[in-house]
């Protein structure tokens, strides 16, 4: 064991003044050099490791909790999008609108799952020419592109704002996708969100082309 002493790092400091010291292995300070060390104000080097470590730490968690506030808003104003887009079609599709609604309580679920207060609930399938159980969801983007030729139609306002509403899921899923990365929790996330946009997908299928489904036509 080699030990370190005062008369040592005071003739060492004179060469060159050091803000850090860095024991080798088999070294050890005397009580002497700890006193030093100490009265310079110079740090060992395992102890701005340590600190620095500590502070990332700490900024690392800073930034989540910062995300998971920003997302936690997120899916509050598309709860309010929903609701939005429900009370614009009421007058005329009270069904549309009842449908709407139960969308945007799917969203509510999954802010309520982030924040640790619910289970997520799954939403069910209901299978078409274009949609089943087996892409239900996943990320399969829209069924058809929306258009000024759908400006003609008569429900023309429905699925524009069906189609907006849609836009914005899409949105959504792309920031819960940089949120969780390769988290594996948030897949389960991700495909319930796939799985509202699929739907609304479906909801607009049926009002341009009734039972026919319109996916790749």
């Amino acid at each position: 064991m080699k030990f370190i002493t005062e008369e040592y790092l005071r003739d060492l400091y004179k060469k060159e003044p050091f803000s850090t010291y860095q024991l080798n292995q088999g070294e050890r300070l005397t009580p002497g050099a700890k006193q030093y060390l100490s009265d310079r104000g110079i740090r060992m080097s395992d102890e701005v490791s340590y600190n620095k470590k500590a502070n990332d730490i700490k900024e690392s968690k800073t930034l989540q909790i910062g995300c998971k506030k920003r997302l936690y808003y997120k899916l509050k104003s598309m709860e309010a999008e929903f609701l939005v887009v429900s009370r614009d079609v009421l007058k005329d599709d009270i069904i549309l609108s009842q449908n709407i609604i139960e969308l945007g309580k799917k969203i509510t679920n999954i802010r309520n799952f982030i924040a640790g207060e619910k289970e997520l609930e799954k939403l069910s399938c209901q299978e078409c020419t274009g949609i089943n159980s087996t892409n239900f969801y996943d990320d399969i983007d829209d069924c058809f592109e929306i258009t000024e030729f759908h400006m003609q139609l008569n429900k023309s306002n429905e699925i524009l704002k069906l189609h907006v509403l849609r836009c914005k899921v899409h949105e959504l899923e792309l920031y819960l996708s940089e949120f969780y990365k390769d988290d594996n929790l948030g897949q389960d996330v991700i495909k319930s969100v796939n799985s509202i946009i699929n739907s609304l997908s479906q909801i607009i299928c049926s009002i341009v082309g009734g039972k026919i489904c319109q996916r790749g036509n």
